[in-house]
């Protein structure tokens, strides 16, 4: 958002300069992300004064160019060579001298230089209009008035130029009360007033109006929770012309292009004011009677950009007497009953429309205006008289209008203000610090904030209903702490705190839990787009305005578009690569499902290439071995299956109580393929939600660290190739034993040596007896009643 300083000082005056300002702003949320400077007349006309020819005589090198003196003031006589045509002795003209730039429209320029032309010496330039940005006439050099200018004067003396700053405001969506230039000022009286620096601040109030006549307009208005408030005023004997200079030069300032008085008048008060206006053309309102609500779905209109636009329905639409629209509210106005030349009467209209209402219709037709970017997140309905009294004054005088008749106005009901009870307390706590009670008193009345009764520790508040992002306590706070300065808190020099567990039942605390082990162990997190496009649309929940066809449909897995993030790097030489997502999934049954799932996906090697390690590329077993350590939180009892899955080559499912928590895959060929991937892949998701539910409550348990050293044994064990290594954990794990403490595969082989369909686990056993030393009899009980359950269970042969 562009804000012009001058524009800005109608409303706040204030010594302050440009730097200062940008400063503040930025202090109380208004980030300046940059100031630019405007001038009417590029360069300002420095280096031109005003000069007498004394002599032109012909070139003696060139039949086109004059040689000519030029008496430029203090004594100086300049030799200039000029190619106009209308260049005479006696005449008074304006002089580039040496060192003036002369700026193109485009902003380029070229420096005025001592130099010979075809010979000749010349030392300045003698101007045309369109040189100095006056006008586009270059049928000849500028002949001046040689009663009204002086020779030697400087020529911007002559001329209203207008110099500006302009802020570059990087606003966030939330801040509908600055988005204008009077709301900007407001924030910025808060601030300073505050601060105890000196400033003037013009409220904004409704104007005296002067009525002539009546007038037999009437006004219908369908639907109240559409249009909450609705204001039109009717103004004859308009002339429609180019603004004055001054309102042309406000509206270039901030990028805007002058069209003609009315229409500059309304984009005038909409960025001055913040309140969106429209003129439509009196005399094209059928039955002089004006209605505002909705129109049949299908029903064609052609609006001012010229296109025929089929309505839905839903929009808000400005109708006639005889209910043809001529406006969708907010957005975009009609072409047939626009302001034109012609235009003699006009009806100017001031709402305040359904924010959401206007932000359906907006996005429905793709229609982004000025004004709906300010109407779909809600604009002061209290303001819409004031704005149009402001307007109607204006056109009175910039356009030779004249009010008739009374302002027609629907507002059934008054938006209130928003209540807010406000805790010092809480305040303290957010802060880490304490603010005076009189000083947040002092920011409070600032911000137009009214309070209505001092209460215990705090105090019951009235937001005006313009501050649509204040409705809450912490929202007053943030308030309270903007205005106050965030520089002024001081950032504790220690912080304590105490750890505690996590809540069993806060999902978000699980996956903040989850994240932070995954980022501590290399992990990068993604946010990828819920809109993809599908090849298989069995399930796919389609969209039924989609914005392109590669965004027609929710997304079915997180798998596809971490596979693009993949190639994404490897293409750019990052191929070790270790991503995980939080995100939800959409699929159509019965019903339309949502459900949201933690990704993780990894490639090419497990640690970075270094001299020490030898290469180590990632595999399954790396992926799941981190999957163990997430479900581990949840204190489950697991179940491991394999699984076939299209997406997976290899596939394995863990299940607790009958419901599938994870899946775990070597990504397929096929898919790797289509992605245009040519490292192994492997992928894992987590069913939040699921796992959520399932998540036991037990309560949290600190225990002595061990006194007494772990005793381990190994065991290498022949057994039959079809049996599992889970299979022996979950036996060894049954083990009655209170000794025996951890159980781990340290190794594996098949080959040479062992009997055919044979294979050999090779298993660690951890066991410690907490109270004393272990004594032998004790481990070799433990060892052989698990040597017993592998040769009862399994046939195993110790080797």
């Amino acid at each position: 958002m562009k804000i012009s300083n001058n524009w800005l000082k109608d409303y706040i005056k204030t010594d302050l300069n440009s730097e200062k300002i940008s400063a503040y702003l930025t202090d109380i949320g208004l980030e300046v992300e940059g100031v630019d400077k405007f001038e009417s007349v590029k360069g300002s006309l420095e280096g031109i004064v005003v000069g007498k020819v004394l002599t032109c005589e012909k070139h003696p090198n060139a039949d086109k160019l004059s040689k000519t003196t030029v008496d430029v003031g203090n004594g100086k006589v300049l030799e200039i060579v000029c190619g106009a045509p209308n260049v005479a002795a006696g005449q008074t003209v304006p002089v580039a001298v040496v060192g003036t730039k002369i700026y193109a429209k485009d902003g380029s320029y070229f420096e005025i230089k001592k130099a010979k032309i075809r010979g000749e010496v010349s030392e300045g330039m003698i101007c045309a209009e369109d040189e100095l940005s006056l006008s586009d006439d270059h049928a000849g050099i500028m002949v001046l008035d040689e009663t009204k200018y002086e020779v030697g004067t400087p020529f911007a003396g002559y001329f209203e130029l207008t110099n500006d700053e302009v802020y570059e405001i990087g606003l966030t969506p939330n801040r509908t009360d600055a988005m204008s230039h009077y709301g900007v000022a407001r924030d910025l009286q808060a601030f300073v007033s505050s601060n105890n620096l000196k400033s003037e601040f013009t409220k904004l109030e409704s104007q005296a109006l002067n009525i002539e006549g009546a007038h037999d307009f009437k006004l219908e208005v369908e639907d109240s929770e559409l249009t909450p408030r609705y204001l039109g005023a009717v103004i004859e004997n308009v002339e429609i012309k180019t603004s004055p200079d001054w309102l042309k030069d406000r509206l270039k300032a901030i990028g805007l292009t002058p069209i003609n008085n009315v229409v500059d008048i309304t984009n005038y008060i909409l960025h001055g004011l913040g309140q969106p206006l429209h003129a439509f053309d009196a005399d094209k309102i059928t039955g002089k009677t004006v209605k505002v609500g909705t129109v049949k779905a299908g029903t064609k209109f052609k609006t001012l950009d010229g296109v025929e636009r089929t309505l839905n329905g839903s929009e808000i639409i400005i109708k006639d007497g005889k209910d043809k629209p001529m406006c969708i509210a907010g957005v975009f106005g009609g072409s047939e009953s626009g302001v034109s030349s012609e235009t003699k009467t006009i009806f100017l209209e001031s709402a305040y429309f359904n924010p959401v209402a206007i932000r359906k219709a907006s996005k429905s037709h793709g229609l982004n205006t000025d004004a709906s970017f300010r109407f779909e997140r809600g604009v002061d309905p209290n303001n819409a008289r004031t704005a149009l009294t402001h307007a109607i004054n204006l056109i009175q005088e910039l356009a030779g209008g004249k009010l008739v008749g009374e302002i027609l106005e629907y507002y059934p009901e008054k938006i209130k203000d928003h209540y807010v009870v406000f805790r010092y307390s809480k305040l303290d706590q957010i802060l880490g610090t304490k603010i005076h009670r009189e000083k947040i008193k002092e920011i409070l009345k600032s911000l137009d904030i009214q309070i209505l009764n001092e209460i215990q520790n705090g105090l019951e508040l009235s937001v005006p209903v313009y501050r649509a992002d204040v409705t809450r306590e912490i929202d007053v706070i943030e308030e309270v702490l903007r205005i106050y300065g965030y520089n002024k808190i001081d950032a504790p020099k220690k912080i304590s705190f105490t750890p505690v567990k996590l809540s069993f039942d806060d999902q978000d605390a699980l996956e903040n839990s989850w994240a932070r082990t995954l980022q501590s162990n290399g992990f990068h997190e993604v946010m990828n787009n819920s809109l993809t496009s599908v090849k298989d649309e069995t399930n796919a929940v389609k969209l039924l305005n989609p914005l392109s066809n590669d965004l027609a449909f929710m997304r079915k897995s997180l798998l596809e578009g971490l596979l693009e993030n993949a190639i994404y790097n490897i293409n750019r030489k990052s191929s070790d690569i270790k991503f995980f997502e939080l995100g939800k999934i959409y699929h159509k049954k019965e019903k339309y499902e949502e459900r949201k799932q933690l990704a993780i996906l990894t490639s090419g090697r497990e640690v970075a290439e270094n001299w020490l390690q030898p290469k180590s590329a990632t595999d399954f077993y790396y992926l799941k071995a981190y999957i163990k350590v997430l479900l581990e939180k949840l204190n489950l009892d697991l179940q491991e299956s394999a699984l076939t899955d299209e997406r997976f080559s290899d596939a394995l499912e863990i299940k607790s109580d009958g419901k599938t928590i994870a899946r775990i895959g070597k990504v397929s060929p096929q898919m790797l393929k289509d992605f245009d991937i040519s490292q192994e892949v492997f992928y894992a998701e987590i069913e939040l939600e699921t796992c959520q539910a399932l998540r036991t409550k037990e309560n949290l348990k600190f225990i002595d660290i061990p006194k007494f050293n772990k005793i381990r044994r190994d065991l290498a064990l022949l057994v039959d190739k079809t049996i599992t290594y889970a299979e022996l954990y979950e036996l060894a794990k049954s083990n009655k034993s209170p000794f025996l403490k951890n159980i781990n595969l340290f190794d594996v082989y098949e080959g040479k040596n062992l009997p055919e369909g044979k294979k050999s686990y090779a298993l660690s056993f951890e066991l410690l007896n907490e109270e004393k030393t272990l004594e032998d009899k004790d481990i070799t009980e433990v060892m052989n009643s698990l040597i017993r359950s592998f040769e009862k269970e399994f046939k195993a042969e110790l080797r």
